[in-house]
């Protein structure tokens, strides 16, 4: 399993978000700021958190970004699944394999490590990370 950097930023906004709730609205340029991320690159990431119903945002000069629900109420799987897209395999090498069986069974082994993966995330959630 690969988790991109992008999701690594996305998961630091986030948990900054959550930590400064009492601001109502966090400026992306602060985020970025504070943890050197790229101000272009970080609003498409908050961006596809708001896509997805994570974050919610507020344009105009005292505009910025808030948590759309609570910390609790956000998983992990979430979060990389807004920035990175669905953890599915992408081999998809059927053809070339020409039905041998220990292709298929590691096709098997490996949908099941996933849903294991999945599994755990989807329990871990923003306001685990904050305790």
């Amino acid at each position: 399993m690969k988790i991109s950097r992008a999701t690594g930023y996305a998961l630091i906004a986030a948990g900054y978000i959550a930590k400064h709730k009492e601001q109502k609205i966090v400026m992306s340029d602060v985020i970025s700021k504070e943890y050197k991320i790229s101000p272009e690159y970080l609003h498409k990431i908050l961006g596809d958190m708001v896509k997805v119903g994570i974050l919610q945002s507020k344009r105009g000069p005292h505009g910025g970004f808030s948590l759309a629900r609570p910390p609790k109420n956000i998983s992990l799987l979430q979060i990389i699944e807004a920035v990175d897209g669905p953890m599915t395999t992408n081999l998809y090498l059927e053809e070339n394999a020409k039905g041998e069986k220990f292709y298929k069974q590691f096709m098997q082994t490996c949908e099941k490590a996933i849903a294991q993966a999945k599994n755990v995330l989807k329990k871990a959630t923003l306001s685990d990370l904050l305790k």
